[in-house]
């Protein structure tokens, strides 16, 4: 691994530190390198505060005259929230810039590295590209395809039930592995789950195990008939985040008019197969400028996702329990492959252990 390489890396940890909080921004890490030596680092914090190149910069104060710039995502070259970084580049007297990948969103991309190649300034690109565009996997879909990320997380037995016959789902998985998902929600913008996890477990879906959590995720309940009870822990969380309905088009005004008054939004999907139709639900979540979705079940919705084609991310937590039988609830619900060569193949990314919980960070093999 060479130099640049090696400040990348510490530029990457930085950035990690706004994942969840900059939506719909992408993360990034800025240092400022001189003689060897970093003389200003920063991260991008939030949406409409400060890039991560303007808080290295600052730091960096004179000393950034003649030295190094290390940016994972190239510099904006345009005006948004805030200033184009590349003019305080220019500005502050920096000689070289290195860049982990260009900037993907088709109306800005390249043009803060050839601005800064025009006015004289030394530009590498693609210093751990893949690391740094897997990082921001989130931001890239959504500026180049137009829709939300869409992970899936799943808690089993060894055998591969995520709950008993009657339900019973808590706790599958130990205490640091849930503290894990806990993080995941943090991250991501909207929490998803079918209407019949809502009554079986009455989740409150927050990441409450969180000392800090400053933010709260969209809640999203998949209810075609609005079913969910008006009692439901979701609805009655004493939380500002935002709950939406996610239902067909003919459901009853009176159950419409009581949720909306309990603060949720409902808001009529296109119907597919008797059930909503994701791909328009997400499509809407777009709308909204959700750009990742953390989908935590059931199995009804699990496998329609999969089927769909729209998981972009697993994660599958793995307890060293056996249920012991075949009539536990599944991981996904409706019908399966026939031969397996025609199941979803994942390419497995990490494999962590939570004590004696194994979790899989996996991605589907797109053909």
């Amino acid at each position: 691994m060479n130099v640049d390489e090696l400040f990348m890396k510490k530029v990457l940890r930085l950035a990690r530190r706004g994942l969840g909080a900059t939506s719909p921004n992408p993360v990034a890490g800025a240092l400022v390198v001189k003689n060897g030596h970093i003389v200003g680092s920063g991260y991008h914090k939030r949406a409409g505060a400060p890039h991560a190149e303007i808080e290295a910069l600052s730091r960096a104060g004179e000393r950034a005259r003649g030295s190094t710039l290390y940016v994972n995502l190239e510099p904006c070259n345009h005006y948004g929230r805030t200033p184009p970084c590349t003019k305080a580049i220019l500005d502050n007297g920096v000689r070289r810039v290195v860049v982990g990948m260009a900037d993907p969103n088709p109306d800005v991309s390249g043009g803060g590295c050839e601005f800064l190649r025009s006015r004289g300034v030394e530009v590498k690109c693609s210093a751990l590209e893949e690391e740094c565009a897997r990082l921001n996997e989130v931001y890239v879909k959504f500026v180049t395809k137009g829709k939300p990320f869409v992970i899936l997380k799943g808690a089993l037995t060894l055998d591969g039930w995520m709950a008993t016959r009657k339900g019973n789902s808590k706790w599958i998985t130990n205490e640091r592995s849930r503290k894990f998902v806990h993080t995941l929600r943090k991250r991501a913008d909207a929490i998803m789950v079918g209407v019949e996890t809502i009554i079986a477990d009455n989740p409150l879906l927050r990441p409450y195990l969180l000392r800090r959590s400053n933010r709260e995720p969209v809640r999203i309940i998949a209810d075609t008939n609005l079913r969910i009870p008006l009692d439901s822990s979701v609805l009655n969380g004493g939380t500002s985040a935002l709950t939406i309905m996610a239902a067909g088009s003919n459901v009853s005004s009176t159950k419409r008019k009581r949720l909306e008054g309990l603060g949720a939004r409902v808001i009529n999907c296109q119907m597919r197969d008797g059930r909503i139709d994701l791909a328009d639900l997400l499509g809407k979540l777009r709308e909204m400028s959700i750009t990742s979705v953390l989908v935590e079940g059931g199995g009804t919705l699990f496998g329609s996702i999969i089927r769909e084609g729209l998981a972009d991310k697993f994660y599958i937590f793995l307890a060293p329990k056996i249920l012991g039988g075949d009539n536990g609830v599944p991981f996904t619900r409706g019908a399966g492959c026939d031969i397996i060569e025609n199941c979803l193949t994942l390419r497995v990314s990490m494999v962590r252990r939570f004590d004696d919980d194994i979790m899989i960070e996996a991605y589907p093999r797109r053909s």
